[in-house]
């Protein structure tokens, strides 16, 4: 069985939400991080180096990162459709941007967000933030007004790796000038497996209780 290292408050929610998506059996181990410092605790270091999450095991082996993890448990599940057949037409759109999400997407948002926590001023940094953000919006409000998803009108793992980006952003109230995003975002909010994750994040996060 797969088991799922969990920490609160982290993006491996996404896998929580694929794992329901493959309906496979899996186990969740949760961590809770620090109260004072938001840090993951030492114990996950036992289970990766690095000491971050997400993280699965299965047979003893363990995986990390986010982008493999999906890219690997979507493919190896294939019957669940999560992913196109590779020789297919679909599958380079869906390599993009399943990667995108981790890649091209993620360094402007965190910087926007922790930027926007600290409340310093960094004029190159929020002006950096800011520039890309709206670029990278403008490019997935402008494909999500002629796509219902990201890879045409197939629901993909690339949709659940991406959520955490949209999710951010209408957090960060940056989503008010592009309403194909928003409705992406309802869209995805709407299916079971996602509104299955969110009650499992919140009976997993004990900072809240």
């Amino acid at each position: 069985m797969i088991t799922l290292h969990h920490l609160n408050k982290s993006r491996s929610k996404r896998i929580i939400w694929l794992l329901e998506e493959l309906n496979v059996p899996y186990q969740v181990k949760a961590y809770q991080r620090d109260a004072v410092t938001n840090l993951a605790p030492a114990e996950l270091k036992a289970i990766h180096p690095l000491g971050k999450s997400p993280v699965i095991e299965e047979n003893g082996q363990v995986l990390a990162e986010s982008g493999a993890i999906t890219e690997y448990l979507a493919q190896r599940f294939s019957s669940a459709s999560l992913a196109p057949a590779q020789d297919s037409a679909e599958y380079p759109l869906y390599l993009q941007w399943l990667h995108f999400a981790e890649s091209s997407a993620a360094l402007p948002l965190l910087l926007h967000y922790f930027l926007k926590i600290d409340g310093s001023e960094t004029r190159f940094l929020d002006g950096y933030s800011k520039q890309e953000l709206a670029l990278i919006l403008g490019y997935l409000n402008d494909h999500l007004e002629a796509n219902t998803w990201l890879v045409g009108e197939q629901f993909t793992a690339a949709d659940i790796l991406l959520s955490w980006i949209v999710e951010i952003a209408a957090q960060l109230e940056l989503l008010s000038e592009y309403p194909a995003l928003t409705a992406y975002l309802a869209t995805l909010q709407q299916r079971p497996a996602a509104q299955k994750a969110a009650e499992l994040e919140a009976q997993y996060d004990k900072s809240s209780a």
